[in-house]
């Protein structure tokens, strides 16, 4: 005898509910300058997407300011300033008459001390009658040049690290308009449009946290570079000053108005 087939109780199947199944992404609030970063996309671009155009400017502002701090490492390095025992020598090789040209150039393409002590030996060389305040006053003029080349980039770094905020300060005035531009017109019997809505406040947050990462690196680095730039001047001066009393004696027009 044949078995019967029956149909199963309880009317159709219910549908089977897959338990391990990934749960969906819902993209109702999605939009391309969310900060939400896509698959395989740099969240850093995603950052500056979402912050909106008025993080451009922040943006120059980083990358000159860190060139000026990479320029400034170099250029400010003791051994393109200072040379120790540089005064010994020259007082060594001046100490019976001054020295011949060869040995002024060579002196001046050591470093800024070299430059400054080498404006002493020429303005004696050129001059039959150089006094000692004259012989002074060009090792004073090299030595302002000298402090000049050293203060280089100091007050763009300084202008970077004071407008960083302002400019940060700017975007964020721009998000708040968008916020405010989000809303709806009074008497629509709609709401805002949250999608604007979350775009200007992340265009508010992120341009303020981005002027504030620039401008506080920058801040210490100017202070730093500043600190150092007026401690190389102080030894400059006291190095130029114990040279400018050996060259005294060697001045063909005599002491003059010497201090």
């Amino acid at each position: 005898m044949k078995r019967a087939c029956r149909k199963p109780a309880g009317g159709p199947r219910a549908p089977v509910v897959d338990n391990h199944a990934r749960p969906t992404h819902c993209t109702c609030f999605d939009r391309p300058g969310n900060a939400r970063a896509a698959p395989g996309e740099v969240p850093l671009l995603s950052i500056i997407q979402a912050a909106g155009w008025p993080i451009w400017p922040l943006i120059l502002c980083s990358v000159l300011a860190l060139a000026f701090i990479v320029e400034r490492f170099i250029q400010l390095k003791p051994s393109r300033v200072l040379s120790p025992g540089l005064v010994d020598e020259a007082i060594g090789v001046s100490l019976g008459a001054p020295p011949t040209p060869e040995m002024v150039n060579q002196l001046e393409q050591h470093n800024h001390l070299g430059q400054v002590l080498a404006a002493g030996w020429r303005a004696i060389n050129n001059n039959p009658r150089c006094t000692a305040s004259e012989m002074r006053a060009a090792m004073e003029a090299a030595g302002r040049t000298a402090a000049h080349r050293l203060e280089r980039y100091l007050p763009a770094l300084g202008t970077i690290a004071s407008a960083a905020p302002l400019l940060g300060l700017f975007g964020t005035v721009i998000g708040m308009i968008e916020i405010f531009g989000s809303q709806a017109p009074t008497g629509s019997l709609s709401g805002g449009n949250p999608a604007q809505l979350a775009h200007g406040i992340s265009t508010a947050l992120y341009n303020t946290a981005f002027g504030l990462i620039i401008a506080i690196p920058a801040l210490i680095f100017w202070r730093y570079f500043r600190a150092r730039v007026d401690g190389y001047v102080l030894e400059l001066e006291l190095a130029a000053e114990r040279f400018a009393r050996h060259l005294e004696p060697l001045c063909p027009g005599g002491s003059g108005d010497a201090r």
